[in-house]
């Protein structure tokens, strides 16, 4: 089967990636490092050729609804118009829990890129995970000041990437669902406790500082609501023991 990966070098598409090939299947990458730009239809419609599926695990660095807003718009746009021109039987979606109770921010981008893929022509699936446990390592590099590493608060359930990544597989694979259960980690956690952690494992002793950070995002983190409802379907492990495993 051929798989193309939309942010096929990130966090999850780089092991969507990786466990596709494992499972022999041809995947190939569309991402600016491998010479796929997702705005560019002609680049976009050439790396299609022949594809069975396409995965959009892509994203973009921001906190900003418009920014996020006119990224998905257009990346998600072209990719979804290429496959439908290719004939792509079936369009997997990593989406994020709780985004349709907080729809601010960067979460504003994802709810617009959901019913993009709801209107498409291609058959669809869409999967929601909360937050990686690789998450905190990103905030934390983002997040310093100086001497100081702030921490924001947040309250997560965080998932291993790989079992997000295998999830999204097995969907491709499958062919189109709809919308399928969420995803989500065995245990709530605070984000900032996760930094510390992270922090403290990476062998730094500087100083960890609890921020409320601003926004309607970010408050409705630690309002709780990214955590998953009951019909989530849990994948361990936790994160203290995806850390410890990490040596």
């Amino acid at each position: 089967m051929k798989i193309a990966v939309a942010g096929g070098t990130g966090t999850v598409g780089r092991l969507v990636v990786e466990r596709a090939r494992a499972m022999g299947h041809d995947a190939v990458v569309l991402s600016r490092a491998a010479g796929v730009d997702l705005r560019d239809r002609a680049t976009v419609d050439r790396a299609l050729t022949g594809v069975d599926a396409v995965v959009d695990a892509a994203s973009v660095g921001t906190m900003d609804a418009v920014t996020s807003t006119e990224f998905f718009q257009a990346a998600s746009g072209t990719l979804l118009d290429a496959a439908a021109s290719a004939g792509v039987g079936h369009a997997v979606l990593l989406s994020i829990v709780g985004i349709d109770r907080n729809p601010h921010g960067y979460y504003a981008g994802k709810v617009l890129q959901e019913q993009m893929f709801e209107d498409s022509t291609v058959p669809w699936s869409i999967l929601r995970a909360t937050q990686f446990h690789e998450f905190a390592g990103q905030v934390a590099a983002q997040a310093r000041l100086g001497p100081l590493q702030l921490a924001p608060r947040a309250r997560v359930r965080p998932v291993a990437a790989a079992e997000v990544a295998a999830r999204v597989i097995d969907l491709a694979v499958a062919g189109a669902q709809g919308r399928v259960s969420d995803l989500a980690g065995p245990c709530e956690e605070r984000l900032d406790q996760m930094i510390r952690t992270w922090v403290r494992h990476s062998g730094s002793r500087r100083p960890v500082i609890p921020v409320s950070i601003p926004g309607a995002q970010m408050r409705g983190m630690r309002e709780g609501l990214a955590l998953p409802g009951a019909g989530a379907t849990i994948a361990g492990p936790t994160f203290e023991e995806w850390l410890s495993a990490r040596g």
